[in-house]
């Protein structure tokens, strides 16, 4: 065996058949941008024998500033080749595979079947759904990322029968009601630091060693170096409506109507009610701040370990700036059993205004 992977071998978790294992392995890596780039530079480098690459975008400037597998010199080409190329020059023994268009609903089933692992570098909600839905369809465990401005999230879905990403946020957002990282921005290490983290995960599952993060979601915060865990539980409803829904796959015929459906309220249906409590899920360091005894201060980065500070004999209207992590909050709540909770559609600014001029 290669002295390349002396490091591995030498350790007795892994050894000779542990690398063995990584160099059989066959991962297919979806996206090439920010999350993508550490994900399949770590695969490469470990020696994961098969890697998949599907994307379909091409190397901008200003990319550069975080996916750290391009340079100048690969501007304009597309990013699931030039990541082959430069993932060839790391490591000529394993096997990249490129596919530069775009994952659909008509391809997705044909590909993920030639794989042991998929892992979720995408930056949109319709792609996060499709892998999802995909992958429990075929069976296959999902390695999960998420960034956002200065905060990130990871977690392993379809693994040994638990929880897919539909039973922890069962429908998507509403289409532009999320902003992505062009408009919001995001720290240029964060994707780095939450794609090694996703790459640590697919060696774990392969290796069969650790704790791996299924049933559970890790939030990062970068600022703070804060992290947290929450439960996760199996939805059995939502899994058997993906796998219901099978045949009509290709032709993306799904139509959820989940519980989390109505989720979402506007402040003005909410005005002048009697025994609520309005929960801010924005993180420490941001502003403005809401000050009432009727809200309280509970960032979603520390949400599963504050659970018992939350009322559960009120209704609870959680908010945050854009309406995102609220909505996350919610379904993490349900998630652990509190119901009567709901995001506010129009986010903290407007809360504070009527919070001014009206009794709440």
């Amino acid at each position: 065996m290669s002295s390349r992977y002396n490091r591995h071998i030498t350790l007795s978790e892994i050894g000779k058949t542990g690398q063995n294992k990584l160099n059989q392995a066959k991962v297919l890596v979806i996206g090439a941008g920010g999350l993508g780039c550490p994900i399949l530079q770590y695969l490469a480098a470990a020696g994961i024998g098969t890697i998949g690459i599907i994307d379909f975008d091409v190397v901008e400037l200003s990319n550069l500033q975080r996916q750290v597998l391009f340079g100048k010199s690969t501007l304009g080409i597309n990013k699931a080749i030039a990541a082959k190329q430069r993932l060839e020059d790391l490591n000529d023994t394993v096997s990249i595979k490129a596919f530069p268009k775009k994952l659909t609903y008509k391809n997705a089933l044909s590909l993920f079947k030639n794989y042991d692992i998929i892992v979720d570098g995408s930056d949109n909600f319709e792609t996060r759904y499709l892998v999802n839905d995909a992958c429990v369809i075929t069976n296959k465990p999902l390695v999960f990322g998420a960034i956002y401005k200065f905060e990130g999230q990871v977690s392993v879905f379809n693994y040994q029968n638990g929880p897919s990403y539909r039973c922890l946020f069962a429908n998507p957002p509403e289409k532009d009601s999320v902003p992505n990282c062009s408009e919001t921005g995001v720290l240029g290490v964060l994707p780095g630091i939450i794609g090694t983290m996703q790459a640590n995960e697919v060696l774990k599952i392969i290796l069969g060693i650790g704790n791996v993060l299924s049933g559970k979601i890790l939030f990062y915060n970068a600022l703070t170096y804060q992290t947290s865990t929450l439960k996760i539980k199996r939805n059995e409803t939502v899994i058997q409506t993906v796998l219901d829904k099978k045949d009509n796959f290709q032709s993306k015929i799904f139509n959820f109507n989940c519980e989390f459906e109505n989720e979402t309220i506007s402040i003005k249906r909410i005005l002048n009610k009697e025994n609520i409590q309005f929960i801010d899920v924005r993180e420490t360091h941001e502003t403005p701040k809401i000050k009432s005894l009727n809200v309280i201060n509970l960032p979603l980065s520390q949400l599963g370990n504050n659970l018992n500070t939350i009322d559960s004999k009120k209704e609870n209207y959680l908010f945050c700036k854009s309406g995102m992590r609220s909505k996350k909050a919610v379904s993490i709540l349900k998630n652990n059993g509190i119901n009567n909770c709901f995001s506010l559609k129009e986010g903290a600014l407007e809360l504070i205004e009527t919070l001014k001029t009206k009794t709440v």
